[in-house]
């Protein structure tokens, strides 16, 4: 099995400042990999030079073997930003159309329909414009367009943002099963309960610089903690609750 995302001494500098200090980081294919760091540990710098969004200093970073300068290395990609904000003046059902136009899929109604009732989204809301809904509700819009684009790799930046407990749970369960349809996710967040759920492997971002890699398991057996969240603090050097 190969890398799906590399990550290769990677350097990014805001003027003076080291926000991303060597980062060695691989996400293999067929993987749900985690990124949990304290705010201002440099996730989203990382996910933005991932998309090219801002250019690095030094280093390397290959999408599916392909530098991710290439356009052609998003191809395979979807993208759900943390503060996912659609077009207010479309409806839901707009909205999703022109995903659909936009990743060149076909999908039925059916479909769609069957997705939005795993993330616990009534379909009707699709018919109000985007400025009426709810946080939460945008959220699931985006994690649907994510889906429904049928792309091999994900990357969710905070995807569990303005959900309640219920709708968290429905979406970790559809997760679980986009997992087991092969797909590689790379998810950003800050719900450690959620990384030991639903993640195979987990990296921990710290001052710009990766701290562990490994599955939680392995992190509580390095630290000799029970549980993901103590390790974790220890990890960055907190002391536990």
């Amino acid at each position: 099995m190969g890398n799906s995302i590399e990550f290769v001494r990677v350097i990014k500098k805001y003027g003076q400042q080291e926000v991303l200090s060597g980062v060695d980081l691989n996400i293999a294919e067929h993987e749900v990999h985690g990124l949990v760091g304290i705010n201002g540990a440099g996730k989203t710098t990382l996910i933005k030079c991932l998309l090219d969004l801002v250019s690095i200093d030094s280093g390397e970073i290959r999408i599916s073997g392909i530098k991710n300068t290439e356009t052609r290395s998003r191809e395979s990609l979807a993208f759900l930003p943390e503060k996912f904000t659609p077009p207010y003046y479309l409806t839901g059902k707009d909205f999703l159309e022109y995903i659909l136009r936009l990743y060149d899929v076909n999908s039925d109604q059916q479909s769609i329909n069957s997705i939005l009732t795993s993330l616990d989204f009534n379909p009707e809301y699709l018919t109000k414009p985007v400025r009426q809904l709810s946080k939460g509700m945008m959220q699931k819009l985006g994690l649907t367009a994510c889906f429904m684009s049928n792309k091999k790799t994900m990357v969710l930046d905070e995807p569990m943002s303005g959900l309640d407990p219920r709708a968290r749970a429905h979406l970790k369960q559809h997760l679980l099963e986009v997992k087991e349809q092969g797909v590689t996710m790379f998810v950003c967040t800050h719900l450690l309960s959620d990384v030991e759920a639903i993640c195979d492997r987990v990296s921990i971002l710290h001052e710009g610089s990766i701290r562990f890699t490994g599955t939680p398991h392995e992190c509580c057996q390095k630290y000799n903690v029970s549980d993901f969240e103590s390790a974790y603090l220890a990890c960055v050097g907190s002391e536990p609750l």
